[in-house]
């Protein structure tokens, strides 16, 4: 008996390919062999060019324009294979109205929730004036609904936050350094004009008070040392822990690094916070 020759699988899914390049920041997610070239990635299907960047690991949250064949698209274009892709990262500088807008409109006041990772780098933030809600016990997808709800950009260190189709605003934070994340996260969202020092508390996030003298003596007799109220005028408190602030010796250092910061040099030296009790 002749064997039959076999016949093609009428059913295999069929395996496409399209060419992606991927720009700028958007490298840092990358295997060294794909960065600033473009690389062939197959698939079975017809995709959402959103599924398949994040399938090669890119957040969503990170990109801003996407070009198939130098035409833009959305998120929810479908691939059929053979497409050169080009993508972009957010864009703050460079209009690009004319093109399609892949993230949602930018947050009218600058807020941060920040991951358990970067509780430094949140104090850091609250000292320049900028809401930065922390907590070290806080969940992903808790970190998400209260970004959602409060309109919150996030902040971390860990890329499987991104994974939620929901997240809108998100940067992932490149560096190790505090005083590296703080330059990053200025520079990238460029919130140079947006510093509002000495304005919230740096241990909970509360807005900060002017307070007088004469009433803080009565309201909080132990909380400020003698020398501090024989030398200083000038004092504030905490609408939440109740700590007092006054422009003690770190004051004039914390500016000189402020200014250091607005005009987008690193500080050579930071400071935790400035005088509290």
């Amino acid at each position: 008996m002749k064997s039959q020759p076999m016949k093609d699988d009428q059913h295999a899914p069929i395996l496409r390919t399209a060419y992606f390049r991927f720009y700028e920041e958007l490298n840092d997610f990358l295997p060294q062999g794909q960065r600033k070239v473009f690389f062939p990635y197959s698939f079975t299907g017809k995709p959402s060019v959103k599924d398949t960047v994040e399938a090669i690991g890119v957040p969503h949250t990170e990109i801003d324009l996407i070009l198939v064949d130098g035409e833009s698209v959305g998120f929810d274009f479908n691939l059929s294979g053979g497409e050169h892709i080009s993508v972009y990262p957010v864009f703050e500088a460079l209009d690009i109205s004319p093109v399609i807008h892949l993230r949602a409109e930018p947050l009218r006041e600058t807020k941060f929730i920040v991951d358990v990772n970067l509780g430094r780098l949140a104090q850091k933030l609250r000292l320049l004036g900028f809401d930065a809600l922390y907590r070290n016990d806080f969940l992903d997808d808790e970190i998400v609904d209260i970004s959602l709800k409060e309109k919150r950009i996030i902040l971390t260190r860990d890329r499987g936050i991104f994974k939620f189709n929901n997240v809108t605003h998100g940067y992932w934070v490149r560096n190790h350094n505090t005083r590296k994340q703080l330059t990053e996260v200025i520079n990238r969202l460029q919130l140079e004009n947006s510093f509002h020092p000495f304005t919230r508390c740096s241990h909970c996030n509360q807005q900060l008070q002017p307070i007088d003298k004469e009433e803080l003596i009565e309201r909080y007799p132990q909380h400020v040392p003698r020398d501090t109220l024989k030398y200083f005028d000038k004092f504030w408190v905490c609408s939440g822990c109740d700590k007092i602030y006054w422009q003690g010796s770190h004051y004039q250092r914390i500016e000189k690094w402020i200014g250091k910061l607005t005009s987008r040099e690193d500080a050579q030296k930071t400071t935790d916070t400035y005088n509290s009790r």
